[in-house]
């Protein structure tokens, strides 16, 4: 694809299959579903949905900066939850990082990889 690269950073879990941490199309940065992963460790943490949601946001946060973004480029999240009785927790959480309030998606689903409780996606623009 013309003006397109695929953003990688050790400040991220690494990808373990056959994806990329981002991809960087034009002005358009794609990012990866991110769950509880260290980057240091690349281990789960596992934990409860505040302690997820933490190690989640600071991971993206990492992804967008490699790739010369911030929160406030985000247009797109998608997220994820094991328990939709998680909802308000999570999203007290969430709102403190994307406070240009992105459009965004958010569904229960039966499970998420590692048994993860919360995973989350994001498309930015600038």
């Amino acid at each position: 694809m013309t003006n397109s690269k695929i953003i990688s950073t050790d400040k991220a879990p690494k990808a373990i299959g056959p994806y990329s941490q981002a991809y960087l199309c034009g002005n358009t940065l794609y990012c990866s579903g991110q769950i509880a992963i260290n980057p240091e460790t690349n281990e789960f943490i596992g934990g409860n949905i505040e302690k997820q949601t933490d190690l989640i946001l600071k991971n993206i946060k990492a992804l967008l900066e490699e790739a010369g973004f911030t929160y406030e480029h985000v247009v797109k999240t998608t997220c994820f939850l094991a328990d939709i009785n998680d909802f308000a927790l999570f999203n007290s959480l969430y709102e403190k990082a994307f406070i240009s309030k992105p459009a965004r998606s958010c569904v229960a689903v039966k499970t998420l990889p590692k048994g993860a409780l919360v995973e989350i996606e994001v498309i930015a623009f600038k």
